[in-house]
């Protein structure tokens, strides 16, 4: 493990401290406590539950092209473990998007144009992770999130992944691992340094993000990253992450119409 480990928690206030300007600079990630309030996570877990129950009424599959991830729970009931553009259906989900906190986040872009991707890429991500027989969701292998833009023979662009995490993972329960620093890799090694989402296993370089409910985390999307499978099984396992992309350049918003990136095409393979 990472010499990193104990690494700094901040607070996010209305701007950014030079320390976690720098600090994300070197590592490419930050890790914020109390972002959000206890009561405030489980009004986030209802709107989530909301979502859930109407799409599984209406049998959705997809949302502006993105595949729906469906599974099944520690009780053997059928939810939704990966949600797409979210805050579309939920109007507590899309005003909580409207916090100011997040623009705060722009400067660690380093481009003009920043921006809350509530309409882009895909929306608002809930990652509902549970472990039990059933579950279609436990884990998820090594990625970076640029590789969407090299799918489509584009310049890497801008992009820092906020996730806002509602169940506390300590890192005997899996979870959040970043090797820090592989921002500023080389193409080739954002390309080749590991097998996408099918290298799963830990790495002697990474970081474990241990969270409490509420926290929020940010990374470079050029950083590989996974989420560990959970030792435990059922109701223990539980962890649900609400990812929000802050992104720049061009205006790309997704509609109903909008074809299914390539790179989805394998969300299957991610168990």
């Amino acid at each position: 493990m990472s010499s990193l480990q104990q690494y700094p928690r901040f607070t996010l206030g209305n701007s950014l401290t030079p320390e976690q300007l720098a600090f994300f600079n070197q590592y490419g990630f930050l890790h914020f406590r109390a972002f959000i309030s206890p009561e405030t996570v489980q009004q986030l877990l209802r709107a989530s539950q909301e979502v859930q129950q109407q799409w599984l009424a209406q049998g959705v599959v997809k949302v502006n092209g993105v595949p729906i991830k469906y599974g099944k729970d520690v009780d053997g009931a059928r939810i939704v473990q990966r949600f797409a553009f979210a805050s579309h259906y939920s109007p507590v989900l899309h005003e909580f998007l409207q916090d100011p906190r997040f623009q705060s986040l722009f400067p660690l872009l380093e481009a003009p144009g920043g921006r809350v991707g509530e309409n882009e890429k895909d929306g608002l991500v809930i990652n509902h992770y549970v472990n039990v027989t059933g579950s279609e969701f436990s884990q998820m292998g090594w990625h970076t999130d640029s590789l969407r833009d090299v799918f489509y023979g584009k310049r890497i662009g801008p992009m820092l992944n906020v996730g806002v995490h509602l169940d506390g993972t300590p890192a005997t329960n899996g979870g959040l691992r970043l090797l820090a620093g592989t921002h500023h890799q080389s193409l080739r090694d954002l390309l080749f340094r590991k097998k996408y989402y099918k290298d799963v296993g830990s790495d002697p370089n990474e970081v474990a993000v241990e969270t409490e409910p509420g926290d929020l985390t940010v990374h470079d999307g050029r950083m590989w990253h996974r989420v560990a499978r959970s030792p435990l099984v059922g109701e223990a396992s539980r962890r649900r992450v609400m990812y929000v992309p802050i992104i720049a350049g061009k205006y790309e918003p997704k509609t109903q119409d909008s074809p299914t990136p390539f790179y989805l095409r394998f969300l299957h393979l991610v168990k």
